[in-house]
C-alpha cells in the first residue's frame, strides 16, 4: 500500500499529464488566465477519482460530519468516489450534490442524496477553486437550510481570491494543490 505522499505524487503526475494546460484561456468568473486546470479530466478517470477519494478522506481523518458533497458538476465524480472508497474502508459517508436549479419536478430539491438533519455538519468538495464563486452560493445555500458549513476542500486551489472570499464567510479552503505544485508562480 502507497503512502499519502505517494498518492499524491501519483495524483500529481495525473494531474500534469490529464489535466493541466499552459496558454490563454477564459475562466468560468471571466478573467483572463495563462493556465488551465480541468479537474475532471482526472476525477472522471478511475485512477484519479480513487486516488482524489483516498487523499480527502485523508484529509477528513478524526473530523465531525455528517456527509460531503458540493455544487454539480466538479463535486459530483468526487462525492461517488468518496462514497465508494469509504464504503470499502468499513467507514462509510454520506454524499450530496447541489444542482444549479431545482429539477422542474418530482421534489424540486437543489440538494440532492440522502436526508441530511439542520443542524449537520457538511464539508464542501469541488475540483477546482477558481474565485469561490460556487462555494460562495453553496455555503449560502446550505446555511439557509440549517447546516453547518466551516470547511471547503478542492483538487486544486488556483490563488485567485477563493480562500479569501470563504474566508470572508467563515469557512477554511483546504487543497490538494496549488499553481506552484505546477510550476507557475
Amino acid at each position: 500500500m502507497k503512502t499519502i505522499a505517494g498518492l499524491r505524487a501519483d495524483l500529481l503526475r495525473l494531474l500534469k499529464k490529464d489535466a493541466f494546460r499552459k496558454g490563454a484561456v477564459t475562466l468560468s468568473s471571466g478573467e483572463k488566465s495563462s493556465f488551465y486546470i480541468d479537474g475532471r479530466r482526472v476525477s472522471l478517470n478511475a485512477k484519479g477519482a480513487y486516488l482524489i477519494a483516498e487523499l480527502i478522506l485523508d484529509l477528513l481523518k478524526g473530523r465531525k460530519l455528517e456527509a460531503i458533497g458540493g455544487p454539480t458538476l466538479g463535486a459530483d465524480p468526487i462525492a461517488g468516489a468518496i462514497a465508494a472508497v469509504s464504503y470499502i474502508k468499513k467507514k462509510p459517508l454520506k454524499t450530496f450534490i447541489i444542482r444549479k436549479t431545482p429539477k422542474a419536478h418530482g421534489t424540486r430539491r437543489r440538494i440532492e442524496g440522502p436526508d441530511l438533519k439542520p443542524g449537520s455538519r457538511l464539508i464542501l468538495i469541488d475540483d477546482v477553486a477558481t474565485s469561490g464563486k460556487s462555494f460562495l452560493e453553496s455555503i449560502d445555500l446550505l446555511r439557509s437550510e440549517g447546516f453547518k458549513i466551516d470547511t471547503a476542500i478542492c483538487i486544486v486551489d488556483r490563488y485567485d481570491g477563493a480562500k479569501e472570499a470563504l474566508a470572508q464567510k467563515d469557512c477554511q479552503l483546504i487543497s490538494l494543490f496549488t499553481p506552484s505544485d505546477f510550476g507557475i508562480r
